[in-house]
């Protein structure tokens, strides 16, 4: 296929990132059903995000299409939804008050995506101490979070 005849078959930039970014979405989400199936608590967050670290390895350039804004349609795709949905069906098995489910889930997003991130800018190679135990110290530390999370009207 020559470059030019690509656009025959989407609309443009925009729609083959969109195409890209929901593929990406559907494939993180098969691989978080697998990781979190069956589990609940402290193993289902490791499932959880063991999937994210996984597909971030494995689908580098997929994993990069993640990180760029969703286009409203995919956003509300149904491929983004069920990541969303696995998301929150592990915060559900803490005890986190339903207002609080949405910051939970926003907690361990940026969590899990700042750790992934770090590889990229070098910030782990300058130190001898194993990436997987600090990969593994940082889900414990959400996990301990998620597990004393505060009830509604509690501080």
């Amino acid at each position: 296929m020559q470059p030019a005849s690509l656009y025959e078959h989407v609309k443009g930039r925009d729609a083959l990132l969109d195409g890209i970014q929901r593929l990406a979405f559907r494939e993180l989400g098969s691989s978080m059903g697998d990781q979190i199936a069956a589990r609940c608590g402290t193993a289902a967050l490791h499932g959880l995000a063991d999937a994210y670290r996984s597909y971030a390895i494995r689908r580098p350039g997929a994993w990069a299409a993640l990180q760029r804004p969703a286009a409203l349609g995919t956003a509300q795709s149904s491929e983004a939804a069920r990541v969303a949905s696995l998301s929150v069906a592990v915060i559900r098995g803490y005890a986190v008050p339903a207002s609080a489910t949405i910051h939970a889930a926003r907690l361990v997003g940026a969590t899990v995506n700042g750790f992934l991130a770090l590889p990229q800018t070098g910030a782990l190679s300058h130190r001898p101490d194993a990436e997987d135990e600090s990969w593994t110290a940082a889900i414990d530390a959400l996990n301990r979070a998620l597990s004393t999370w505060p009830v509604d009207g509690a501080s």
